[in-house]
């Protein structure tokens, strides 16, 4: 079952599902526009706080800054091995915009 909440950064049409996305995932952000958010976040501030944090990303994505496949996250024209990454980390160029954005 999803159901939606409004985000306080960014437009309200964007869906967002509450699924299983195991242990350390709070959220995602799809490139089809979607947010995907753990089930198992029962707070509702922090619910709000991690769809702000992934509408950002959705802004990104939008404006062309991000994508990401299996393999990459593309940022910016450059291109970084997902392979070599803490996912999420502040120091990551679209999440440091995330973090700052969403607070």
């Amino acid at each position: 079952m999803a159901f939606k909440l409004k985000p306080k950064y960014s437009c309200s049409s964007t869906p967002v599902y509450h699924v299983n996305l195991g242990d350390g995932i709070a959220g995602k952000a799809n490139n089809n526009g979607s947010i995907l958010i753990n089930q198992d976040i029962d707070d509702v501030e922090t619910r709000e706080h991690v769809i702000n944090h992934e509408d950002v990303h959705i802004d990104q994505m939008q404006r062309g800054d991000l994508n990401y496949d299996k393999k990459y996250v593309y940022w910016k024209g450059k291109k970084f091995p997902r392979s070599k990454m803490k996912e999420g980390a502040k120091n990551l160029p679209w999440e440091a915009e995330a973090y700052k954005k969403a607070k």
